[in-house]
């Protein structure tokens, strides 16, 4: 086989593409991956998951130290400040020293990496940078970037997108968000902490569209106690950059009189759209939906025999570890293994504090499906461990089938909820039901308590409430 020929060849070293490319060669593959920047790792590890859960912990830090909170636990600081640039220095390290872990699994694992843009000039054979490649197998990984809105142009110094919130050289004034959606909430988290006000605009009634009612709900009420404004129901006709600030104009969602909002930085986070510019798909034979999006069968197929897509570019949520595990699935289909996602069972979370995280159909989800359910839900007040942690916000809510008591979804807030969603997950890829979760022995004292109490909530019997 010459050096262009591949069994395999991954467009995108994201986390789906980067995963694919590293299975496939576990499995014999002679296998290629095509990646136009600088790292591996994608939007994740660059400019995403990675680096804003950096800043997510160290502004975490901040606030505890600067707001007094460690002096109720016999910490007591004075003269505290805001290294903004040893903060910055702590993402970058992060990011370099994971995205640097990936380039030392493809060599380990015999990956070559091409690099440059990828274009499609037959079903079997691509250009990247000028030279031609070929392979008997592509997977399509291409990600996702930042929907952009109209009427409002991003300029990455006062209008900015979620990269752009990675990057900013001091802490806004005033940070007006659009879009409640999940990215927002945690960069807008971010910079209140080190000290900006925060206002977020969202088209919806209500903040995290998709998720369970009563989690929108209740984390409303939290994020208002923390100091975050909202105007829900409003949307952005228009930003005009104005020397150092914004001028924002807004109207109510259903029409209305138009008022204008100033704001020192604007932070365009209202969703992200798949990435299929230049990848000349028509000389493969592959059409978009409507949406812009590539569909596939249940392993990963295009409808163009050999070429495969994964992650963001695909229907679905968009979340790194959906895209993950649909890289390991499709390798292994293409090496003429069995590949299976369960996209029933995609766990969601939201790294603010408390964290927010769910699994499964949400109670309306759930009702519209035609189930007749049992719900449980037991308050992380009444949890042993967050009680003395003095993290008492939030609860755990289990929504069960009740005819047969199997798990339908688990919703839930909570400090560590990323965390807790896990067991959620495995059970119900197990098929469990809330009294197997209930009757199963936790560790005490443990936040994950709270799951338990909330499964023997759904039959009426929890202990600490």
């Amino acid at each position: 086989m010459a050096d262009t020929d591949f069994d395999l060849i991954v467009i995108g070293a994201g986390p789906g593409g980067y995963v694919a490319a590293i299975r496939a060669a576990q499995l014999g593959l002679k296998t290629a991956c095509v990646e136009s920047r600088e790292t591996l790792g994608g939007t994740c590890l660059n400019v995403g998951c990675i680096p804003s859960k950096a800043l997510l912990h160290a502004s975490e830090l901040f606030e505890e130290a600067n707001h007094g909170t460690l002096a109720k636990w016999g910490v007591k600081t004075s003269g505290v400040e805001l290294d903004l640039e040893a903060m910055h220095s702590g993402r970058r390290e992060a990011v370099k020293g994971l995205t640097g872990g990936i380039e030392f699994l493809f060599k380990k694992n015999k990956v070559s990496w091409l690099k440059g843009h990828a274009r499609f000039t037959a079903k079997d054979s691509i250009d990247v940078a000028g030279t031609a490649y070929r392979a008997k197998n592509f997977v399509i990984a291409t990600g996702s970037s930042v929907t952009p809105l109209p009427g409002v142009e991003v300029d990455q110094e006062r209008i900015i997108d979620s990269t752009g919130a990675l990057e900013l050289d001091a802490v806004p004034g005033h940070l007006v968000v659009i879009g409640g959606g999940v990215i927002g909430l945690e960069l807008g988290s971010v910079w209140r902490r080190l000290g900006a006000k925060v206002t977020v605009v969202e088209f919806l009634d209500q903040i995290l569209p998709g998720m369970d009612s009563e989690v929108r709900k209740e984390a409303n009420k939290i994020f208002k106690k923390q100091g975050f404004e909202f105007r829900l129901s409003t949307k952005v006709t228009k930003a005009e950059r104005k020397g150092d600030g914004v001028t924002l104009t807004v109207e109510p969602a259903k029409g209305g009189a138009a008022e204008t909002i100033e704001a020192d930085v604007v932070l365009v986070s209202i969703g992200r759209r798949p990435n299929t510019d230049g990848l000349a798909l028509e000389a493969a034979g592959i059409k978009l939906n409507a949406r812009g999006q590539i569909e596939v069968d249940h392993d990963f197929r295009t409808g163009v025999e050999g070429i495969y897509a994964v992650g963001d570019v695909t229907p679905g949520p968009m979340l790194a570890h959906k895209a993950e595990d649909e890289g390991i699935a499709v390798a292994e289909v293409i090496a003429g293994q069995i590949g299976i996602v369960n996209h029933e069972v995609i766990p969601s979370v939201v790294y603010t504090m408390p964290e927010i995280a769910g699994v499964g159909l949400t109670e309306e989800e759930a009702k519209a499906r035609g189930h007749e359910i049992r719900v449980g839900k037991f308050p992380m007040l009444g949890n042993s461990r967050a009680k003395t942690n003095r993290e008492p916000d939030g609860f755990v809510k289990v929504i069960a089938d009740a005819k047969t008591d199997r798990v339908l979804g688990v919703w839930m807030i909570a400090s560590v909820a990323g965390t807790m969603i896990a067991q959620a997950a495995q059970a119900m890829e197990f098929g469990a039901t809330s009294e197997d979760i209930a009757y199963t022995c936790h560790a005490h004292p443990t936040h994950s308590e709270a799951l338990k109490e909330a499964a023997m909530a759904v039959t009426g019997k929890p202990i600490h409430v």
